[in-house]
């Protein structure tokens, strides 16, 4: 039973004799299933009490920097804004860094500058670049943690990552196409950028699965559109007018409003469009049932894992740093949470 409290604080957190801790400790025989359980939950205790001393009148600056739609960029700063006075005694400012578009210089001059002002940690989504790998790998090198969000990144010396299981969710996205719509035709598939690691993920997953359970079906890629409205527009319209058969979405990257506005120019409508991430815009129309399947992840507590991380990496908190993907939650107009407008 690991633990870094002495005998006698034990006992007196337990209310139990000394020697009954030792028993329990040393997992010597004759000691009842009740009393090694209050031995655990003393030095739980004990642990708690200890991170919020350490925690008592420091102050750590983070850093959320996001290369992604308005939208998204923005329930993730809501989300992190929201998590930050949880994470007390410890007083956790946050500065942010939100652009739309996927830009690998940019953001490698962002995270330089972050390296010459210092933080206690950054959260990064980003392109899946060498160059961002590199940057990543230098703050890492000066000490600055990077923890990575709904996207990975590959070969970098980032701290843990956070958010969707990627992989999981394609799959999942697959298997609702399938079932909901069991026609022949062909699934469109919107990414935001090719080089987002976590979307090509998704696409990948998506189409293994998709071949198994509806092998009859094509799937046709409209990608690198920054997940804006304008390009996405234009690139879907596009590929329905040379495709009639399309009669199904799965949207990895956003622009939803786009995509189903280009349906109606050409008097269709998809059988089943799925979605990810409850922004505002897929809230909306998950209620009007225009979407009908949003895959969920709670943004909060990747947040408040994320900011955990962090300050376990600082030693202000127990605990390695571990990478524990979100599970992935299929959200209805049904089910939609109340926080979202139901």
């Amino acid at each position: 039973m690991p633990h870094r409290h002495k005998v006698r604080e034990i006992a007196q957190q337990s209310g139990l004799s000394e020697a009954t801790v030792d028993r329990v400790l040393h997992r010597r025989p004759g000691v009842r299933a009740a009393t090694v359980a209050e031995v655990e939950r003393a030095i739980e205790e004990l642990d708690r009490q200890a991170t919020q001393l350490r925690l008592v009148g420091r102050t750590f600056l983070l850093d959320l920097v996001m290369q992604a739609p308005t939208r998204f960029s923005a329930a993730v700063r809501t989300a992190l804004e929201a998590e930050l006075p949880a994470l007390r005694p410890a007083a956790v400012r946050a500065r942010f860094h939100l652009g739309e578009e996927a830009d690998v210089a940019t953001m490698v001059e962002t995270l330089r500058a972050i390296g010459r002002r210092r933080s206690h940690g950054v959260l990064l989504k980003a392109p899946d670049h060498p160059d961002v790998a590199a940057e990543v790998g230098a703050l890492a090198e000066s000490g600055i943690p990077v923890v990575t969000l709904v996207t990975d990144l590959t070969g970098s010396r980032r701290l843990a990552y956070v958010g969707i299981d990627n992989a999981a969710a394609g799959r999942t996205a697959a298997y609702l196409v399938a079932r909901s719509a069991p026609g022949a035709g062909a699934v469109l598939v919107t990414l935001s950028a090719s080089d987002f690691r976590g979307e090509g993920q998704r696409v990948e997953s998506f189409t293994e699965a998709l071949a198994e359970l509806a092998p009859g079906r094509r799937v046709l890629r409209v990608s690198d559109t920054g997940g804006l409205d304008p390009s996405t527009g234009t690139a879907v319209g596009a590929t329905l007018t040379e495709h009639p058969d399309v009669d199904a979405v799965y949207s990895v990257g956003g622009g939803n409003r786009a995509t189903l506005a280009a349906f109606a120019e050409v008097g269709r409508a998809p059988q089943v469009f799925v979605a990810h991430d409850l922004d505002a815009d897929n809230s909306e129309l998950l209620r009007t049932r225009r979407v009908h399947f949003a895959l969920h992840h709670d943004l909060r507590a990747d947040a408040r894992h994320a900011c955990r991380l962090l300050l376990r990496h600082h030693g202000a908190v127990p605990g390695p740093p571990t990478s524990v993907p979100s599970q992935v939650q299929v959200v209805t107009p049904f089910n939609l949470p109340r926080a979202f407008g139901r």
